[in-house]
């Protein structure tokens, strides 16, 4: 394996380990952990805080980072083998 697969599989853990901890600090039906952290504490009449809406933006961005690794990787390992 070349230097570039270490470092998209590198990518591709960091980025999965942090897309798991963000759809955790979600608030859902129950609470979530997010209202461990003042999430829940601030509530608007539109239902949603800015820091529910900052932490859905960095989830997609993670999202698309953690999809663009995974096929940044297969089109890598194909064209290895």
């Amino acid at each position: 394996m070349t230097v570039l697969s270490y470092a998209l599989l590198i990518l591709l853990l960091l980025s999965s380990g942090v897309l798991i901890l963000m759809v955790l600090l979600h608030k859902g039906k129950g609470g979530g952990l997010s209202s461990m952290f003042g999430g829940g504490a601030a509530s608007v009449a539109s239902g949603s805080s800015v820091a529910e809406k900052n932490l859905t933006r960095i989830t997609i961005g993670v999202g698309v980072i953690w999809f663009a690794s995974i096929l940044a990787f297969g089109l890598l390992l194909r064209a290895i083998v």
